[in-house]
């Protein structure tokens, strides 16, 4: 049986308080908390075999490598992949930009269309930019409806053969939409373009099947799903991957140095130069295994039970405004009250233990089109439960006095 309280256990910075309060965090679309089994494998490598990978002739040196692989053929699993088809990075955002590099600089020219929406976090707007400026091509964008959805009836007319490549939030880190990538990527493979999908916010926190969807590239950050900062992946199809440039040079990436050229290994190897993040992916291992341990269906099921008691109980806060869909959305909820800026929002919670983002969330043009500076969010996981809600209710009640008093 999922129990969010039992959960809260494993987690042992949940266990503290702040400024004298119980914390409650409600940040983990920014970054999720650790569990006691994750940090722990983490201390077990540097006390018991730190040694680089792919390296040492000698048994610590072969029991990091073994460690290091076993997590990949866990993540693989994990989204339904094969294990060649899984790239370590150190995060989404660094994923995206050798895409957009690597696949970028060898397939673009001028003239080619890059599709995107202007609810993309900006580590998904970014690197299209810069490709698009260094290889002429121009970027399109899939436009916004009320009450923050994509116009997906658009979508006919912004597809076309000069479209090369789409990439895409899977959902919106600020809105909670999930958008319909299905429809996308069947409409964008009909004329030949390949499909990326920023699964950052949904490999967390619901089941995916990289197969099922026939996306070309997914890519997610480990430190949104209980795995340290520092490591991300990228999921891409193998014909793709095997005909793809090197992103970085140096290290293990090679096959063969001469002076003057060189030869590279094959997938996934060729993409990872350098000495790895290799505790970043012991620890993701056993995150997925954590993750695995609860169920994602049960854990997709608790964030819609969560989302819509907040969508409920935000309700009972005066001059509140609420963004994004009512229904079919991620767990998390962006909102303002009155002229309070979302910064003395966040301010006043953390008094009460409270954690929140106040701010942009990365999306500059999406927060632009909602018309307002910026905006507060709550983001909510498997160990967040109604009790802390309630908390965050009463506290925004609180944030409303305090500014009445003040006028």
């Amino acid at each position: 049986m999922f129990n969010p309280e039992k959960i809260k256990n494993d987690f042992p910075i949940l266990q503290r308080q702040v400024n004298g309060k119980r914390l409650v965090y409600l940040d983990s679309a920014a970054t999720s908390q650790k569990p006691l089994c994750v940090i722990q494998a983490m201390d077990e490598y540097y006390r018991m075999y730190n040694a680089n990978v792919h390296r040492g002739v000698y048994s610590i040196g072969y029991e990091a490598t073994e460690a290091y692989e076993l997590a990949r053929k866990k993540v693989a699993k994990f989204i339904n992949a094969h294990t060649e088809q899984i790239i370590f990075t150190r995060n989404a955002s660094e994923a995206i930009n050798l895409v957009a590099s690597s696949w970028g600089r060898a397939n673009l020219r001028r003239g080619d269309e890059i599709l995107l929406t202007p609810m993309e976090h900006h580590s998904n707007l970014i690197p299209w930019q810069l490709i698009a400026q260094q290889t002429g091509a121009k970027l399109k964008f899939i436009p916004l409806i009320e009450p923050g959805m994509l116009d997906i009836e658009q979508l006919p007319q912004l597809i076309s053969e000069r479209t090369k490549f789409v990439s895409v939030v899977h959902s919106s880190n600020t809105l909670g939409t999930i958008n319909p990538v299905e429809k996308i990527i069947t409409l964008a493979h009909a004329y030949g373009a390949k499909v990326l999908l920023d699964a950052a916010q949904t490999v967390p926190h619901s089941a995916i099947d990289v197969q099922k969807l026939d996306c070309d590239f997914l890519v997610f950050s480990g430190h949104k799903m209980c795995a340290p900062t520092g490591i991300g992946c990228l999921y891409g199809k193998k014909e793709l991957l095997d005909a793809m440039p090197p992103y970085m040079g140096g290290g293990e990436m090679i096959s063969e140095v001469q002076l003057e050229v060189s030869t590279y290994r094959e997938i996934p190897w060729k993409f990872e130069a350098g000495t790895p993040n290799i505790s970043g992916a012991i620890g993701l291992g056993v995150a997925v295994d954590y993750l695995s341990s609860l169920g994602m269906n049960n854990i997709r099921l608790h964030e819609i039970e969560l989302t819509n008691y907040a969508l409920s109980v935000l309700q009972e806060v005066d001059e509140i405004e609420i963004y994004g869909p009512k229904e079919e959305r991620g767990g998390v909820v962006s909102f303002n009250i009155a002229d309070v800026h979302a910064h003395d929002v966040s301010t006043i919670l953390d008094e009460d233990g409270i954690c929140v983002r106040a701010g942009h969330n990365c999306t500059q043009p999406l927060v632009r089109w909602l018309g307002v500076p910026a905006v507060a969010r709550a983001s909510f996981y498997i160990y967040n439960t109604k009790e802390d809600l309630d908390a965050l209710v009463a506290s925004l009640k609180k944030v409303k006095e305090v500014f009445s008093f003040a006028k």
